[in-house]
């Protein structure tokens, strides 16, 4: 019997021997589509700045003895002036710079040169690609071309490469050709390498080296657990596999269709072997639970409003008292409910309205959503005006994670987002903690899917994860008495807040006996407030009842859904209450694991377990308080078999 072919593996371009490596520039859109930017803003700029003299002009009929007519010629003259040397530098520095800025693909690294006084030169070995993203802007894309961002895994300061202002075509085929590259060296260290192979009506290897005419990709072997026979881009989608869309797919598949006017022919990146969408409710939830915006908008309203009570009170000084007596006096009739409802009514519908229109923004934002496996990555574009693209490699996968809002958990649906090591994106994104954030969000592969449909989801786009552990093992029982304590008491929202109303309503009390007993005198503005103070505090203790029998039910609900599994390859975390979620990482990715301790809980015969990864910036650790302390010694010899250490605190 014959023995089992190895599967073929990607091989790169060849370049001649003793050939020097080819240059490739970015695209001149680079000079002058920047530049058209720079002239916006500067525009804009100018004419702020000499808008009050253009007012002053004309109302004075003139400046300095000249006629309205030529003062405004002089001074329209001298902004464009102004802003035609501020473009002009703009525009000159640029084509400099662009002269610079290339790239080389070469055997082994990958390399991008820029600077002009200040040169830079980035290398990055191909092993060490996590991820290639693509993002642009809607004018990138009218014009088809993109930045392309290549993470790398280099720590918690590891910033993005960052290739600007290449086109579609180039961009595609960048993106090949890098993980071709990588899994060919890949391929070399394990004694695996196959012959490439040639592709029917593919162009030569010195074509296929230049971005401008690349030429179709090299099969790639199917990745573990799916079938050889997959669809083929473009194909089809095999019997079993979702074909969902939504209506602003149609948005989506016109820009694909149009790809911009330099964008270039379509690049033959792989064989998807599975690929799903969004659904219109999936699309319209989506939309509904990214909208945060109208809180923001609310807290603003009222901020407004209180300032505007507070300027009120500075403005009519002593006339405020007739102003406060007839306003108690008039809250008292029936015409005040009509007043209440035209007030009231108007504001909720401004409200709505805004929350729709954000609502309406996310839904765009994640027009077109694709998810898809490609050989052995995985692939991520969304964007219906501003365009993202993301590719991870499998193997830089380092956790599965199933997110489940309260609002999720309500409707039975869930997020799914996969780990991995993120990069910061330029040099102001270290100081930006909302963009770290962000960042350390990971790849999100669903935004808002029915529970039912993870395991699917997960076989199809990530095989290599369906080892997954079952046998969960709970926290302690003694877990439900410290939760209680913990989400209760002393993380307690409800608590605190029930705190800090009792202390207002023990100074409101102290003031309001010092008015009677004569010892303060305050004016009717300051009673005013002292009224709406006592309101407030009574509005506290709702608001902490309300706090605390959540934080209760969020306590019980934690001590019931919590648990943790580990077998040969996977450990799984869970963390419920009224959110809920499941971490699952592979072994191997867990760089860092302990036990930890308090007094209280070596008390109680439980520990933490901490397990640390390598996802997001400078790493991700999941967490899992009161796990009984056997458990705890059984998780730590899967660890490290023979370690079994506990890190007290």
């Amino acid at each position: 019997m014959e023995a089992p072919q190895q599967p073929q593996q990607p091989q790169p371009a060849p370049q001649p021997e003793g050939a020097e490596p080819v240059k490739h520039h970015v695209h001149h859109s680079y000079m002058w589509l920047e530049s058209i930017r720079t002239l916006v803003v500067v525009a804009l700029a100018v004419l702020v700045t000499n808008f009050s003299t253009i007012v002053g002009v004309i109302a004075d009929g003139g400046l300095d003895g000249l006629p309205t007519g030529l003062a405004l010629a002089l001074v329209a003259g001298g902004s464009l002036l102004a802003i035609l040397v501020v473009v002009g530098i703009v525009v000159a520095m640029r084509v400099v710079s662009y002269k610079h800025l290339y790239f080389i693909v070469g055997p082994e690294e990958f390399t991008l040169c820029s600077g002009v006084f200040s040169k830079k030169r980035v290398h990055v070995p191909y092993q060490r690609v996590q991820s290639i993203d693509q993002r642009a802007t809607l004018l990138q894309r009218i014009f088809g071309v993109c930045t392309v961002l290549i993470d790398t895994a280099g720590g918690a300061s590891n910033k993005a490469i960052t290739v600007p202002y290449v086109t579609k075509q180039q961009a595609e085929w960048l993106r090949a050709e890098l993980y071709n590259r990588k899994n060919h060296l890949a391929a070399v260290a394990a004694g695996v390498v196959g012959t490439a192979v040639t592709v029917p009506g593919a162009p030569s290897a010195s074509a296929a080296a230049s971005p401008a005419a690349p030429a179709a990709s090299p099969a790639v072997a199917p990745a573990p657990g799916i079938a050889a026979g997959a669809a083929a881009p473009g194909a089809p989608a095999p019997v079993g596999q979702p074909a969902f869309g939504n209506v602003l797919d149609i948005g989506s598949q016109a820009w694909d269709e149009v790809g911009g006017l330099f964008a270039g022919a379509d690049v033959d990146t792989g064989r998807v072997t599975y690929e799903y969408g969004l659904t219109n409710k999936e699309l319209f939830l989506t939309g509904l639970s990214g909208s945060t915006s109208a809180g923001l908008i609310l807290l603003g309203l009222i901020v407004g409003l209180l300032q505007l009570v507070g300027n009120a009170f500075e403005l009519f000084g002593d006339a405020a008292n007739s102003v406060v007596a007839s306003a108690v006096s008039y809250a008292t009739s029936q015409a005040m409910g009509a007043v209440v409802g035209l007030v009231v009514v108007p504001f909720i519908v401004v409200l709505l309205v805004l929350w729709l229109l954000s609502a309406l923004g996310t839904c765009v934002s994640y027009g077109g959503f694709k998810a898809r496996r490609r050989d052995n990555r995985i692939e991520v574009e969304y964007g219906l005006l501003k365009h993202s693209f993301q590719g991870l490699a499998v193997d830089r996968v380092q956790s599965v994670s199933i997110n489940q809002t309260f609002i999720r958990r309500l409707l039975g649906y869930c997020e799914i987002s996969l780990g991995k090591i993120d990069a910061a994106e330029g040099e102001s994104a270290n100081n930006n903690q909302n963009a770290n954030e962000l960042l350390n969000k990971g790849l999100v592969v669903h935004p808002f899917v029915k529970v039912s449909r993870v395991p699917e989801i997960l076989a199809g786009l990530i095989p290599e994860f369906a080892d997954l552990p079952q046998d969960a093992k709970p926290v302690a029982k003694v877990a439900l008495r410290r939760a209680l304590i913990r989400r209760g008491i002393v993380q307690g929202g409800g608590f605190w807040c029930a705190v800090a109303a009792a202390i207002l309503a023990a100074v409101l009390a102290a003031v309001g006996a010092a008015i009677e007993s004569g010892a303060l005198y305050l004016e009717s503005d300051d009673l005013f407030l002292l009224s709406m103070g006592s309101v407030a505090a009574m509005g506290l203790f709702v608001w902490a009842a309300i706090l605390f029998v959540i934080d209760i039910i969020g306590a019980v609900l934690w001590a019931r859904e919590s648990s943790f599994a580990f077998n040969r390859r996977f450990m799984q975390v869970s963390n419920g209450g009224l959110s809920r979620t499941t971490i699952s990482f592979p072994r191997q990715k867990i760089q860092f694991g302990c036990a930890r301790s308090n007094p209280l809980q070596r008390r109680a015969g439980t520990r933490t377990l901490l397990a640390t990864t390598a996802a997001g910036q400078g790493g991700t650790t999941t967490t899992l308080v009161d796990v009984p302390v056997e458990d705890a010694a059984a998780w730590l010899d899967w660890l490290k078999p023979g370690g079994n250490q506990v890190c007290g605190s």
